[in-house]
């Protein structure tokens, strides 16, 4: 049984959409540094994924978590060194800071409340004023945005997250070129407002997150409309940069509501399977405190103990030895 569980744990770590992330991210960063010169240097960028994963580390232990698990930092980590951008190096590892400690401190119902790059960037922005995010740093090279889009379209098929994404993205052409047409300019305009690697990094990384979106389908599709709307209203109505990020932060707010309204299965990086005969997916040790993340709702506890009771050290030993 160890090793059909061990065997079963290697599988699903294969099959983590996290890992592919954290190499498509890598592989942008190291593209835009090496060729496209981006504004930011390599030690910068290994300091701020070094803070990255000791604030993980830290509060992960603050927060007596049973393991230690650096990928959601390196994710996070590497997002800041694509977008963030400011002359002071500890404005930047702040942010770095405040991203990471974003995910311990602002829940809702045991879920994230808002991306935590998102989170991290729009604060300092808001609080600073020294921080930035620099569109024009992708530049339009045709093959660059065809790149980040094959690469974000197998991240968030592996994320089970596409729809958000290319809701977000249809809702969003929509709105640029109707504008577009309804003033009579002519259709390169709208399409050059597109040719942006900022927004399709934003498209496929950052807005498709499956811990920060709605749980059911018909929720992420309302919720990728609300965002699309957003965004559009802040960049063509208010005139102000960073529309996208704006108006992700403040329609995460309304995740909760649009879970209650239209609910459906919570996401979970790893899910469990309840029975011996499948080889234990999760410990038994933590098999209680993974069935209470993944309940909606408190209807389910009892149940949910009984399943965390058999699957004890103890019962499995006792188990056994009947045969």
């Amino acid at each position: 049984m160890i090793q059909t569980a061990t065997t079963a744990a290697g599988a699903r770590t294969k099959r983590d959409p996290r890992l592919y992330q954290i190499f498509t991210l890598a592989l942008l960063l190291g593209y835009g540094m090496l060729v496209l010169d981006f504004e930011i240097a390599g030690g910068r960028a290994a300091t701020i994924l070094a803070v990255a994963l000791l604030t993980q580390y830290g509060c992960t232990r603050l927060w007596k978590l049973p393991a230690f698990d650096p990928r959601s930092a390196l994710i996070s980590g590497l997002s800041l060194c694509l977008m963030l951008r400011t002359n002071s190096v500890g404005l930047a590892l702040t942010a770095t800071i405040i991203t990471i400690a974003s995910k311990f401190v602002l829940r809702f119902n045991g879920k994230h409340l808002f991306n935590p790059t998102n989170f991290g960037i729009v604060a300092m922005i808001l609080f600073t004023g020294q921080v930035w995010v620099s569109p024009g740093q992708w530049g339009n090279v045709a093959f660059f945005a065809f790149l980040m889009a094959c690469l974000g379209g197998l991240v968030v098929n592996r994320a089970a997250r596409s729809d958000v994404t290319y809701a977000f993205i249809a809702f969003y052409m929509a709105l640029v070129f109707g504008r577009s047409i309804w003033l009579g300019e002519p259709l390169t305009i709208p399409l050059h407002r597109l040719e942006n690697g900022a927004l399709l990094l934003f498209t496929f990384f950052m807005i498709s997150d499956p811990r920060t979106t709605p749980s059911s389908r018909a929720g992420r599709i309302l919720f990728a409309m609300l965002v699309a709307c957003g965004a559009w209203y802040v960049q063509f109505r208010l005139f102000r940069t960073n529309g996208l990020l704006w108006s992700l932060a403040i329609v995460s707010i309304t995740v909760p509501l649009i879970d209650w309204l239209l609910p459906g299965t919570r996401y979970e990086w790893a899910r469990t399977t309840i029975g011996v005969e499948r080889g234990l997916k999760t410990p038994p040790y933590r098999l209680k405190e993974v069935m209470h993340e993944t309940t909606d709702s408190g209807s389910g506890a009892d149940r949910w103990d009984r399943v965390a009771w058999l699957g004890s050290p103890r019962v499995l030993r006792f188990l056994r030895r009947e045969g």
